[in-house]
């Protein structure tokens, strides 16, 4: 059973695109998300920020890479997804990421020209042969 969350905020940093050594792309971004409201007691505008880091894969991964910058306003949807590894002190860590099924440009306060890829005849990414980065698994 998954959790589907959609959010809507800021790139906080331009994407980490990177590729594993079967092929497959991995992005990474960090998505920023205000709410703010009225304080009914004393009326003042009060704000929240809420910090996601985003895991986009294949395809998904490199149009991101190419298309989101620091600052761009998106809409995530995917699922999230709870993940344990050791620090470099060796202690336990856990953290909750955005694995995304889809992101596009928020139309609210921008507009945006969208341009179709061809589908890879290879069945796989559109990149020929990706680079080596040297990754033995997820490379975050």
């Amino acid at each position: 059973m998954s959790s589907q969350i959609t959010i809507v905020g800021n790139v906080t940093r331009d994407p980490e695109l990177r590729y594993l050594p079967n092929g497959s792309a991995n992005c990474r971004l960090g998505v920023a998300v205000n709410r703010v409201w009225t304080n009914k007691q004393s009326g003042e505008k009060e704000e929240h920020v809420s910090f996601f880091d985003v895991i986009c894969w294949r395809e998904l991964a490199e149009n991101v890479a190419q298309s989101v910058t620091k600052g761009s306003r998106v809409i995530v949807t995917g699922r999230l997804e709870q993940r344990s590894y050791d620090d470099k002190e060796g202690n336990k860590r856990q953290v909750v990421e955005i694995i995304a099924d889809e992101v596009g440009p928020s139309l609210r306060w921008a507009t945006a020209t969208v341009t179709r890829n061809e589908k890879p005849s290879n069945g796989g990414s559109s990149r020929q042969s990706p680079p080596d980065y040297g990754y033995d698994s997820e490379p975050f």
